[in-house]
């Protein structure tokens, strides 16, 4: 879920270090992508609690990733973060598709490529998924990128210990992890689903 500064020389850069220079997920990352779910139950925004630091996100905070879908079935992705250095947030929007044919009950599987210019596409791979809530996830874009997303600003940390004992599980420098600061506020959008609303 890389945030990048707003600059039109970052973008390609971006894509051309996530496609061309990513190592491949590890070989029992492979086997643990997940064969089935529901774009649309994905959609909506996702708080960063993890991530193997990278250059593209480095000191940023309180990052986001909100996902849209859009007409033609690709994923539209909007990612911020704010850096407390420069007291400024960066934005960086793309899109994002399915790599697989849909499954015949209409899920789709976490293989997935995500562009943040024209057609440099980089690895974008769902390895855990909390279903039916979507409550949280584990996603990677090889070998040296990887992202622990919740739905909420924070995650219970047996929620943590179980993805990140996943991770390592999968082959992932999980001793590395940054855990992210989030925004104190209390009043969040926690989303349906958490908080299913019933009208």
């Amino acid at each position: 879920m890389p945030v990048i500064r707003l600059s039109a020389l970052l973008y390609p850069l971006l894509a051309l270090m996530l496609s061309a220079c990513s190592e491949p997920l590890p070989a029992q990352a492979e086997q643990a992508v997940v064969r089935r779910f529901d774009p649309s139950q994905y959609v909506g925004t996702w708080y960063e609690i993890a991530r193997l630091d990278n250059r593209f996100e480095k000191g940023l905070e309180q990052v986001t990733a909100n996902y849209s879908l859009e007409a033609d079935g690709t994923l539209k992705v909007v990612n911020r973060g704010f850096s407390p250095d420069k007291n400024d947030w960066s934005e960086a929007i793309g899109k994002a598709k399915f790599v697989d044919p849909p499954n015949a009950d209409g899920s789709r599987t976490g293989r997935l490529k995500v562009s943040f210019f024209g057609p440099f596409y980089g690895d974008y791979t769902l390895l855990d998924i909390d279903q039916p809530y979507y409550n949280y996830a584990l996603v990677s874009s090889g070998r040296d990128y990887l992202w622990i997303l919740s739905r909420t600003p924070q995650l219970t940390y047996p929620i943590k210990q179980h993805l990140m004992a996943k991770a390592k599980e999968l082959g992932f420098a999980t001793d590395q992890l940054l855990f992210i600061r989030q925004s104190n506020q209390v009043e969040y959008e926690s989303g349906r689903h958490v908080m299913p609303q019933h009208h």
